[in-house]
């Protein structure tokens, strides 16, 4: 079998992004089409507004992502899309526009779950990875610890019975007055704050050693901002950013680390949105020093939403033989 290229498509949010990758590996174009100042307008993402801005963009995406790529559609082997989970506006418009060129050009169509997608933008800069490894996903929307067992199948171990850690970035960062994008707001505050100025709770949740919770953490947050405002004390946002930072990231490594031990993992890989997040990284690679384990994380452009960790996850699909056919349609909520 001579080189696999897939072109890919990503819009689960309010990034429209298109790749073309070579082989599960090679990234040849990866073209992403940011909405953040748009919706930074309105505080957060506001989906009708995602989805006309994803109809207008997506197909001058593919086409610089063509381009990029010295191919063309014809040289395509397959055509992949995210179709779960995700907005189900944008994720509407990436799914009914790789069926259309599924269909004009007649190559095979793939659907991407966006988790699984996550995890595998670790392959891209790191080829000597390869499963079983345990994978922490962080991002907006989930907090996942997957075990990857093999290319394509996981276990989830834990997940977030509430918030996922990134939701409570974008509250936390509101409330304090950072605005939006809370993640890289509360990351550079933190930065210039105490960390261990507040005491924040850690929740545990009862009956699952890996799953997480936030919304108790979120709400300490609010109620620390009120009483001082009630007792006419004025907040440290720095302190109080670091302090908060430092809960999540504790929780998300103490987390992984059981995890580690429990199955005896020899590498982890951090995926996810919030994964970019400095105090994560280095927290979580000084956990894995410690402990003995390789750390693999991506780089920021491919720990948000692109369409090169969906070529990536759909070239092993690819192999497999698992094709979609045209009833393919958006899940927001595929489970994984």
């Amino acid at each position: 079998m001579g080189e696999v290229k897939i072109l890919a498509i990503e819009s689960s949010c309010d990034e429209t992004a298109a790749a073309v990758v070579a082989d599960g590996r090679n990234v040849l174009s990866n073209i992403i089409y940011s909405q953040i100042d748009l919706h930074t307008l309105y505080g957060g993402v506001v989906p009708e507004i995602a989805s006309r801005k994803h109809i207008e963009k997506i197909n001058p995406v593919i086409e610089a992502a063509l381009r990029e790529s010295g191919y063309s559609l014809k040289d395509m082997d397959a055509i992949a899309v995210t179709y779960g989970p995700g907005l189900v506006g944008p994720l509407l418009v990436g799914v009914a526009e790789a069926k259309a060129i599924a269909f004009a050009a007649d190559i095979p169509l793939i659907g991407v779950h966006h988790i699984h997608g996550h995890i595998c933008a670790n392959y891209i800069e790191h080829p000597e990875l390869e499963p079983p490894f345990l994978s922490l996903v962080v991002s907006g929307g989930h907090t996942h610890l997957v075990m990857v067992k093999d290319h394509g199948v996981y276990e989830v171990l834990g997940r977030t019975r509430d918030d996922a850690a990134g939701e409570a970035f974008d509250k936390v960062a509101r409330a304090i007055g950072l605005g939006y994008p809370g993640g890289p707001k509360i990351d550079e505050a933190s930065k210039k704050g105490d960390s261990t100025a507040i005491e924040f709770p850690k929740a545990k949740v009862g009956g699952s050693d890996y799953d997480f919770s936030f919304s108790g953490l979120k709400s300490a947050v609010l109620n620390y901002i009120n009483h001082a405002e009630m007792k006419g004390e004025d907040v440290n946002r720095y302190d109080l950013a670091a302090s908060f930072q430092k809960a999540v990231v504790d929780v998300l490594t103490e987390h992984a680390v059981m995890a580690i031990r429990q199955f005896d993992a020899k590498d982890f890989a951090l995926a996810g949105g919030v994964a970019s997040n400095t105090a994560l990284r280095a927290g979580m690679a000084s956990a894995c020093e410690r402990e003995g384990v390789r750390f693999y994380c991506p780089s920021p452009v491919y720990c948000t939403d692109n369409a090169a960790m969906v070529g990536v996850a759909a070239y092993h699909e690819y192999l497999k033989g698992r094709f979609a056919d045209y009833t393919l349609n958006a899940v927001p909520n595929l489970a994984m």
